[in-house]
């Protein structure tokens, strides 16, 4: 995962649910072919997201950001349509810990106010940091060690495959 993402920016309101993500009725798709789970990110909540989101794009949203339902297949439609990150004052803890395996950048930061949508943006995963096309420098929490490496790897199983140990235990 590069350490600079070029991103736009798409803002969402609070309590943002898996539901709203991808619709349950839509899991099916997924038993068929996982692949088509990238056409239904947010298909009723925000019709164009799927078809006009590009790699790289964040999120930012309110609070309880992937709130109900565990749904896995949430957090992996919005990898596989290439999400750069996610950033919300809270989220489902379910939720956040299903983005990180998927090697999802989540931060928690309330940045609602201070980003339009549709806004480009610059996101230095490394350092927690976001540089606005106007020069305003936004400070995110600055992730840990082990959590840039599982974002370097693509997620958690990537990250067991190349080192063959999770993060925190001895090499």
């Amino acid at each position: 995962m590069e350490a600079l993402i070029m991103a736009r920016v798409w803002i969402f309101g609070q309590d943002i649910n898996t539901d709203q993500i991808v619709p349950g009725r839509y899991a099916p798709i997924m038993l068929k072919n996982e692949d088509d789970l990238r056409l239904y990110p947010f298909v009723e909540h925000r019709p164009e997201f799927a078809s006009t989101v590009r790699p790289g794009d964040i999120i930012v949203a309110g609070n309880n950001f992937g709130c109900g339902s565990s749904r896995e297949y949430a957090p992996l439609a919005l990898k596989m349509v290439g999400v750069g990150a996610i950033i919300a004052p809270l989220f489902a803890r379910i939720f956040f810990r299903n983005a990180l395996n998927l090697g999802i950048p989540c931060f928690t930061a309330d940045l609602t106010s201070q980003l339009a949508d549709g806004e480009q943006v610059e996101l230095h995963l490394e350092e927690g940091r976001i540089t606005c096309a106007d020069g305003r420098e936004l400070a995110l929490p600055p992730p840990p060690t082990f959590l840039r490496e599982v974002w370097a790897a693509g997620g958690i199983v990537p990250f067991y495959r190349q080192h063959g140990r999770f993060p925190g235990e001895a090499a």
